[in-house]
């Protein structure tokens, strides 16, 4: 199976229109969140992304509002929605959890989640799964420019309670592109971009 992902677009349609033009290559499209800018725009990119030629996936950002995000992917059925919920494509499961983890932006359009509430969603995640999360996990593609981790603790820890595959996720500007390794996850800081990523199958599905 192959994985087109990306994250950040923050109103961007060029940005929208060639991961689309990409998705003819793809099986499933995942977007990590931010597709509005302050909450402002999500619209004008999730239009675009809905023309993909292969299932979309996605959770929302910190600049989206959940119940729009929500709203938008129900008008189209080859986009779905995750946020403490999941999805099985081809044998492989997908799980997701949007916003900022934990809260670090005091904005009124800022949506962030606690660390309980995070670990709490994920709970549910099952194993093997490719992770979709829009702040990364605490330690790994989340330096900010002054050097400081901003990623979630309660990320980081399902990946390894979970024995997630892969982590895919955005958030930090600063780290766009970086990626690195949580137990037996890769993770990868997305960006607005193409990223392309090969995986198969749990045995037995």
């Amino acid at each position: 199976m192959r994985l087109l992902a990306f994250s950040d677009l923050h109103r961007d349609t060029n940005a929208a229109r060639k991961i689309v033009e990409a998705s003819e290559e793809a099986d499933v499209v995942i977007g990590a969140g931010d597709f509005a800018t302050k909450g402002i725009g999500a619209s004008e990119t999730l239009k675009i992304l809905a023309t993909c030629h292969a299932p979309v996936l996605i959770v929302h950002g910190n600049h989206d509002a959940p119940g729009e995000i929500a709203a938008l992917c129900a008008r189209w059925p080859n986009v779905t929605y995750l946020h403490g919920t999941g999805v099985r494509i081809g044998g492989v499961d997908f799980f997701g959890v949007g916003g900022e983890v934990p809260k670090r932006k005091a904005y009124d359009w800022n949506t962030a989640h606690s660390e309980d509430e995070a670990a709490r969603m994920l709970t549910a995640c099952p194993a093997g799964a490719v992770l979709i999360t829009h702040t990364p996990p605490l330690g790994t593609a989340d330096l900010q420019k002054n050097g400081a981790h901003e990623g979630s603790a309660a990320i980081r820890d399902a990946i390894t309670a979970h024995n997630a595959v892969l982590c895919l996720c955005g958030h930090i500007h600063a780290s766009w592109g970086a990626g690195g390794q949580v137990g037996c996850a890769h993770v990868r800081n997305l960006g607005p971009v193409p990223n392309w990523f090969d995986i198969g199958a749990r045995a037995g599905q």
